[in-house]
């Protein structure tokens, strides 16, 4: 069950998210943050941060112009985190059954938010023409209150009164078994299709070796990192238990590095050279004097 004070202060942190976003924009409104604040309320960060990291790299290539609306994966993050520590959901069933169906139905919201806003822009409109400084400096800040009761009244409301729905959703959906394979592998597949809707809009044919440059580099990496993750539980295990004579040696612990990576990575370098060794500089041009003479150094 989620306490009165986890609301109170998810409540809080989805009408600031918004209006930094709009402002500051300091990523305090970005998906993987939702979760990793919702996760720190509800006492489960692991959660936070997979759900939060699942929509953000979901939303990876969506991007919003002039006013147009998007849908509202911060807010599906905060409920979606919220409900699966609360409830005992599984995060990838979470995304799937709230998550997205939520960063949905909040685009509504959001145009709701926008419209309502004008009534001030038009206020600040007429305290420009009055010269009445402090109404306009009143009334931009009295814009932020319909922007931020777009995001915090939804989930005051999901989180004060929708719990019971949720659970018999999750219990609905769990009762079919292919139903929730199907969409918990849906929630799994979401961030893929993140990074192909970004794909979409990047020149991935002109700088296809980059590409493959990014894939060579992390599976060297990982590589690097589990060696890491490797060494420190190593360590954690046995230093202690050891007498203080005794040496810590790692002989045959680590993998090599990825062939692929390494091949790839060379891949790169060779497509890099190639295409600077096709730049040619163009000679400058011969300039002539009056007397039609050639002024550049004669050979």
């Amino acid at each position: 069950m989620i306490q009165w004070w986890q609301i109170l202060l998810l409540t809080l942190y989805s009408a600031y998210q918004i209006c930094d976003e709009l402002t500051i924009v300091s990523s305090a409104g970005s998906p993987v943050f939702a979760g990793f604040i919702t996760g720190l309320i509800m006492g489960d960060l692991t959660t936070g941060l997979f759900i939060g990291g699942s929509l953000q790299l979901f939303v990876l290539g969506v991007g919003t112009f002039g006013g147009a609306s998007r849908i509202d994966a911060t807010s599906g993050a905060v409920l979606a985190t919220a409900f699966s520590v609360a409830q005992g959901i599984k995060p990838e069933l979470a995304i799937a059954t709230i998550a997205v169906p939520v960063a949905t139905l909040l685009t509504y919201f959001d145009i709701l938010g926008r419209m309502t806003t004008t009534y001030f822009a038009h206020r600040v409109d007429a305290a420009v023409e009055r010269f009445d400084y402090k109404g306009i400096e009143r009334n931009y800040l009295l814009g932020a209150l319909p922007w931020a009761l777009s995001r915090a009244l939804p989930v005051f409301l999901a989180l004060a009164f929708g719990g019971a729905f949720v659970q018999a959703i999750v219990d609905g959906v769990a009762g079919v078994k292919w139903l929730a394979a199907g969409l918990t592998l849906a929630g799994r597949m979401l961030p893929g299709l993140g990074f192909a809707i970004l794909l979409r809009y990047l020149p991935v044919k002109r700088n296809l070796h980059y590409l493959a440059l990014g894939f060579g580099l992390t599976a060297m990496l990982t590589v690097l990192y589990s060696n890491i993750q490797t060494l420190g539980g190593a360590v954690s295990s046995i230093v202690g238990t050891l007498p203080k004579d005794a040496a810590i040696t790692f002989a045959n612990n680590f993998k090599g590095l990825s062939m692929i990576g390494v091949a790839i990575f060379g891949i790169f370098l060779a497509v890099q050279h190639f295409k600077y060794s096709q730049r040619t500089v163009a000679p400058a041009a011969s300039t002539k004097s009056e007397s039609e003479e050639i002024e550049d150094d004669e050979l």
